[in-house]
């Protein structure tokens, strides 16, 4: 899921996500301290910016989301706060720096399309970085799953045009990874997961129009005009079929979003 697309985290009217309000009850009266957002964005940096740190820094491998990232601040960066261009694939990059909190925000879902297979190690590296707590979050996979539901074969359909869409033209899909996988390899890495909480979601047309202005973008990077053609058909298609459950159904309820916590050793 890209960062567009991802639900849950800022409610309509830049209100707080419930993932973030999630986290803060679940550090409580920890104290947050020095806080790495290891993959940041517009929203995470935003609501890491306004809690009470020693400092941050928030870490991108583009200079366009760095860029969006800064302007979503609503002040200046304190003189102790970073946005760093850095990719965790060099396994130098922060090598000396430790944090009390680090954020995976929706991290290991995206890391496909830019580092393919590198989930694990990214993990391991950051529980390297690691010296108190670790939050991530993600997305339970709806692709490959075939739901039996309309509204569930539709997310599906969705997510597998998507795909499709990027693969022709391309680029490479996002993957998202279950909360029991993401669970069994922070374990791995050293941490003990200490609480897991879950979040229904109702997708809008928001999620609808963000997908499938994926699938036009990716679509003009089609070899084959024919193949162009008739693929833009059917995502009109998909749009049409998409407002009506929308309608039906007063959004589409399917799927989950997760917030683990994870603390370094037992």
């Amino acid at each position: 899921m890209t960062r567009s697309a991802a639900q849950g985290r800022t409610a309509p009217g830049g209100k707080v996500s419930p993932l973030f309000r999630k986290i803060e009850e679940l550090q409580g009266d920890t104290a947050w301290g020095h806080v790495l957002d290891a993959g940041t964005g517009p929203k995470s940096l935003a609501w890491v910016a306004s809690l009470d740190t020693q400092a941050w820094c928030a870490v991108t491998a583009q200079q366009t989301m760095a860029d969006s990232a800064r302007s979503a601040l609503p002040a200046p960066p304190r003189e102790q706060d970073r946005i760093v261009l850095g990719n965790w694939v060099d396994e130098t990059f922060l090598a000396e720096e430790h944090f009390d909190t680090v954020l995976l925000d929706y991290l290991v879902g995206s890391v496909d399309a830019f580092a393919p297979y590198f989930q694990e190690t990214l993990i391991h590296r950051l529980a390297a970085r690691t010296r108190g707590v670790l939050y991530l979050t993600g997305t339970e996979p709806y692709v490959p799953i075939v739901a039996d539901d309309e509204v569930g074969a539709f997310v599906g359909d969705l997510g597998r045009l998507r795909d499709a869409c990027m693969l022709l033209g391309r680029g490479r899909p996002y993957r998202e990874y279950p909360s029991f996988w993401a669970a069994a390899k922070l374990v791995e890495a050293g941490f003990t997961v200490t609480k897991e909480v879950f979040f229904p979601i109702r997708h809008r047309r928001r999620f609808l129009a963000s997908q499938l202005e994926i699938c036009d973008l990716n679509v003009r990077r089609f070899a084959d005009p024919a193949l162009a053609a008739s693929m833009r058909e059917h995502v009109e298609r998909m749009r049409r079929r998409g407002e009506a459950l929308i309608e039906r159904h007063d959004g589409l309820p399917y799927g989950r979003d997760y917030v683990l916590r994870a603390v370094q050793g037992s």
